[in-house]
């Protein structure tokens, strides 16, 4: 057995670049951008008011000159329009382009508008209320950096700049394969010695976060059904995750098979708990093989301490980093093991995370998933942890 360092180094090792491809920007959304987006000229473009009012020349004011003629009214998307003299003004709504005649804009409520003149009410100062061209970012310089999540914020920035084609991260082509006679669809009416499928489900929906359609299949305890299926899933998929099959029963078939077929062992078994008989292995092509347990928390623990983070290192993210929360009560581990403990997670009134742990029956009991945040890594060095210390955390539910 390896520890769980062991495991994450060496799985993190077989990190891929799959490459990447050009899409319509109006399927961006969720992708991994794979360029930098710069600003295809100064933003903002033109100078604008910041307020609606009027606009001046600041040279006339200092004159000492307080009431302006209003030559014309300007909306929000027509050309800018000049003043010919000094004592003249324009009624300028937010948002417009303001012409390079006038460089001071006075708020509505500073002034009063009465037979064609407004006149100024407050001190004023040139130059304000005006967003200069340029001084958001100029022409050319990077708005958004590659290797990041396209979120909403970046599908306007997209937009704002004419990019209506994207270069973005390509995503692995993955299947996720459970096992198990016991096992029934979701749709059955389970005997008394049979359990409906949920890690296929389970882990569809987890890899959906990052769009990735993974297509699921269900194979019995058969030894030539599931030799068969993987020998065709290896030459088709990128990633195969695996869900049974891995620990020391009878029917346990797929090291067996992983071996038969040329898939080379790179771990089996991890000093942890959950999921001791996590298998890890490779083929020539280097598509690769994520076999969990069984037991719907080990499967939950395993992907998002093991797989997440090798599937952000591959896309480029740097997000797969753990954080990091203080535990709020004493505990006692009493096997060899490195523990990963169920958590609820808060802020307290210092603004640190604070994790409780949540005790349960083991890592068939899924119950608890949904009412909890994370695993708590605990050292396998330590078996008794106190309150006020700190360790890892893997979030599996959003706060």
């Amino acid at each position: 057995m390896i520890t769980v360092q062991q495991a994450e180094d060496i799985i993190l090792s077989q990190s891929q670049d799959f490459g990447t491809e050009t899409i319509s920007y109006l399927h961006a959304s969720g992708r991994i951008l794979a360029e930098d987006l710069t600003a295809d000229r100064d933003l903002p473009p033109f100078d604008r008011p910041t307020v609606d009012g009027i606009a001046i020349r600041y040279a006339a004011y200092e004159k000492g000159v307080r009431s302006f003629g209003i030559k014309a009214i300007q909306s929000a998307g027509e050309p800018p329009l000049s003043v010919d003299s000094e004592t003249e003004c324009i009624e300028i709504m937010t948002g417009a382009a303001l012409d390079h005649s006038m460089d001071t804009v006075i708020r509505y409520e500073d002034i009063t508008i009465h037979n064609g003149s407004a006149a100024i009410n407050a001190d004023i100062k040139k130059g304000q209320n005006i967003h200069l061209k340029g001084r958001d970012k100029k022409a050319g310089e990077v708005l958004v950096k590659a290797d990041q999540v396209i979120t909403p914020v970046i599908m306007g920035i997209l937009s704002s700049i004419g990019k209506t084609s994207v270069s973005v991260k390509k995503l692995p082509k993955i299947i996720i394969i459970s096992t198990g006679d016991e096992m029934v669809s979701a749709e059955s009416v389970p005997n008394h010695y049979q359990l409906r499928r949920s890690n296929g489900i389970t882990i569809q929906s987890v890899v959906k976060k990052y769009n990735i359609e993974a297509d699921i299949l269900h194979l019995q305890d058969d030894y030539e059904e599931i030799r068969n299926e993987l020998s065709r899933c290896i030459r088709t998929y990128d990633i195969l995750l695996m869900s049974g099959g891995v620990s020391m029963g009878k029917f346990d078939y797929l090291p067996e098979v992983c071996e038969e077929l040329g898939i080379e062992k790179l771990f089996h078994k991890i000093k942890q708990r959950p999921g001791k008989p996590f298998w890890f292995g490779k083929n020539k092509d280097q598509k690769l093989v994520f076999a969990f347990p069984g037991n719907p928390v080990s499967v939950f623990m395993c992907l998002h301490r093991y797989f997440i983070p090798w599937l952000e290192r591959s896309l480029g993210l740097s997000g797969s980093s753990p954080q990091y929360a203080v535990l709020q009560n004493d505990m006692q581990v009493s096997f060899p093991l490195q523990y990963f403990v169920q958590v609820m997670l808060s802020v307290n009134q210092a603004g640190q995370l604070t994790a409780e742990s949540v005790e349960t029956n083991g890592s068939g009991d899924f119950s608890h998933l949904a009412d909890t945040d994370a695993f708590m890594e605990l050292p396998l060095e330590k078996d008794i942890f106190r309150k006020g210390e700190v360790y890892k955390i893997w979030k599996y539910n959003d706060q």
